[in-house]
């Protein structure tokens, strides 16, 4: 008589992107997940190669057992995602960039919300210092409309674990710039317990901001199309949506849209640019921006930005 032998998942899954970086990176990245207190069968690490013009996993012969490697075609970081996203088993899943490491510590606090509380996201901070901070108060568990509804949602994909039972097929838009701006969206979304944490807990390494070079013409319109595109997409996609997630929608559209016009003026410094852009956010009832106190930030821009004048003179000053 034969015994059926079963396998639980493991509880993390770690995905690791990484194109061009060094192993060195790489490793610290995989050592800040070995160090943790997940068990070896509790947790897993993929590492997704996006192309890089060297194998690394030559360079990490001392930690290659406790890694699934998957290199593949160069193909963006969404793509990256997706491929780790195929792979993985863990019932909750964590996103690294491959330069970017862990906190240990403070990540160990989040660790304990999901093994503790059963979550659909937590949240947590990320520095540029590899110094810590854990804060065990945090705040009581809301569903995700009710977080959208209520904060700007200002979240990479690594800012968060996210349990694996509500992605039900939802993946990054491979190509476009930004994709996880929608991702993230509609993760949170179907989350009905979500737990946030002010404790930092993740090492941005580059600090990655919204830098571009002004001179590559074809690179700004490239972006600047691929948010009009996602801003558009996502509300089309609110049209068929509950009225509380409809809300919740309303305001991250909301400041998507503020942050797509400043793009706009601060990457083209064109004011013929910014009204054909604005025009189109007009066709698609982005625009003018809901009359809501989001933000002081949100108020003033909202109000400004209605009057064409007063646009030509932020597309100077914010240039």
């Amino acid at each position: 008589m034969y015994q059926e032998i079963t396998t639980k998942a493991p509880l993390l899954s770690f995905i690791i992107t990484c194109f061009n970086k060094p192993a060195s990176q790489i490793a610290e990245c995989i050592n800040s997940i070995l160090k943790l207190s997940l068990r070896d069968e509790e947790q897993e690490i993929i590492v997704v190669d996006d192309g890089s013009q060297e194998c690394i996993l030559d360079s990490l012969t001392n930690i290659a057992d406790n890694i699934i490697y998957i290199r593949q075609r160069t193909a963006g970081t969404g793509a990256a995602r997706n491929t780790g996203l195929r792979m993985a088993t863990g019932s909750y899943i964590q996103f690294i960039d491959g330069e970017d490491k862990l906190i240990s510590e403070a990540y160990e606090h989040c660790i304990d919300l999901v093994r503790y509380n059963e979550p659909d996201i937590v949240i947590f901070n990320s520095s540029n210092s590899e110094q810590g901070k854990n804060d065990y108060a945090g705040e009581a568990p809301t569903d995700g409309a009710e977080y959208l509804k209520n904060n700007n949602l200002e979240i990479s994909p690594w800012g968060y674990i996210f349990s694996s039972r509500i992605l039900i097929g939802l993946r990054f838009t491979p190509g476009l710039y930004a994709e996880e701006e929608e991702f993230t969206t509609l993760l949170f979304l179907r989350a009905e317990k979500i737990y946030s944490t002010s404790s930092v807990a993740y090492y941005d390494r580059l600090r990655k901001e919204d830098k571009i070079d002004r001179k590559d013409k074809r690179l700004v319109m490239k972006r600047l199309n691929d948010i009009e595109q996602i801003l558009i997409h996502m509300n089309d996609l609110s049209t068929a949506m509950s009225v509380m997630d409809k809300t919740a929608m309303q305001r991250r559209l909301a400041q998507l849209t503020m942050n797509y016009i400043i793009k706009t003026i601060r990457w083209t410094r064109s004011a013929k640019q910014l009204d054909t852009r604005i025009q189109t956010l007009e066709e698609h009832g982005l625009f003018p921006m809901p009359d809501k106190h989001y933000s002081k930030k949100y108020v003033i821009f909202s109000k400004l930005s209605r009057n064409s004048f007063v646009r030509k003179c932020l597309s100077k000053v914010l240039s």
